[in-house]
């Protein structure tokens, strides 16, 4: 298979220079994990999504498949902007409604609902998420490698590993122009994620209660920056919520990509009872 036979679409933004481009395999059946990695190297965005058959029981035909995610330099458990993505171009060629997804990281229903405008809008539900301290000696080499003062973190939010379907280190700064100034060392912060199992490092400014500003260093994919990142989004959503920096039911607004020229718009839902993570936003494909 060639890159010819992907679909590209762009996740968090209707507009195709916006968002978070993600390649779509809506069949990739026979395809081994060397030949997915390939894939997702030629293309060189941030993640490509692969579809096959779902395992036996998972849900109605044609509404439910096995989903993986390949960087381009190795498979991640999982991808919130990809699975946005992969949901409206099913809904696309099938229509809007509930699907669901086997990935390495559990199960991941998704609601794509159509606006009156005709506009497509993927909802996925995370696997259950938690979060964890970091050690003082990683964080420090994090800050080191981002170089980033100690001073200049938020001391409302604590350094924390996030997990929602995939590990984040969440680092808060104090002001907007501290996140806007991000230029690190590549291959230091790489080795310290790979240590520590992470997929990104969730950055983030509050702007106010509902509304946050984020960016995503994915050394450890082969990529400086993450346009739009769904998985940190869930992930960032449950710490909000563990650390008491939101209610235990919020509609949470996430600004992503504008530091990149690339704005996306990731909305994040906490219901009061479920402990999992609602990521949501739009898609459209990319000529």
């Amino acid at each position: 298979m060639s890159t010819n036979d992907v679909l590209r679409y762009t996740a968090f933004s209707g507009d195709p220079a916006g968002g978070n481009p993600a390649g779509i395999v809506l069949d990739a059946t026979g395809l081994d994990d060397a030949a997915m990695v390939a894939i997702a190297a030629g293309l060189g965005y941030s993640e490509t999504a692969f579809l096959t058959a779902p395992p036996e029981g998972l849900g109605e035909p044609g509404r439910a498949f096995t989903l993986r995610f390949f960087s381009p330099l190795a498979e991640v458990s999982f991808c919130g902007h990809a699975t946005v993505a992969t949901a409206v171009a099913l809904a696309e060629r099938d229509g809007p409604g509930e699907l669901v997804f086997a990935t390495p990281a559990g199960t991941v229903p998704v609601t794509v609902d159509e606006a009156a405008d005709g506009t497509l809008r993927a909802t996925l539900t995370s696997v259950e998420p938690h979060t964890e301290e970091v050690a003082p000696q990683a964080l420090a080499e994090a800050l080191a490698a981002l170089d980033w003062p100690a001073a200049d973190l938020d001391p409302a939010f604590p350094p924390r590993i996030a997990y929602a379907g995939a590990r984040h280190l969440v680092l808060a700064a104090a002001t907007r122009e501290r996140l806007a100034e991000l230029d690190y060392d590549f291959e230091r912060l790489a080795s310290l994620m790979r240590e520590l199992d992470l997929t990104t490092v969730q950055l983030l400014w509050r702007e106010s209660d509902s509304v946050y500003h984020v960016r995503d260093p994915f050394p450890v994919g082969g990529v400086v920056e993450d346009p739009a990142t769904g998985a940190a989004a869930a992930a960032l959503g449950a710490y909000l919520r563990e650390y008491g920096l939101v209610g235990t039911a919020a509609d949470l607004t996430l600004h992503q990509g504008v530091d990149m020229g690339r704005p996306g718009l990731l909305g994040v839902e906490l219901r009061e009872g479920d402990p999992r993570v609602r990521v949501s936003g739009t898609a459209t494909r990319i000529a």
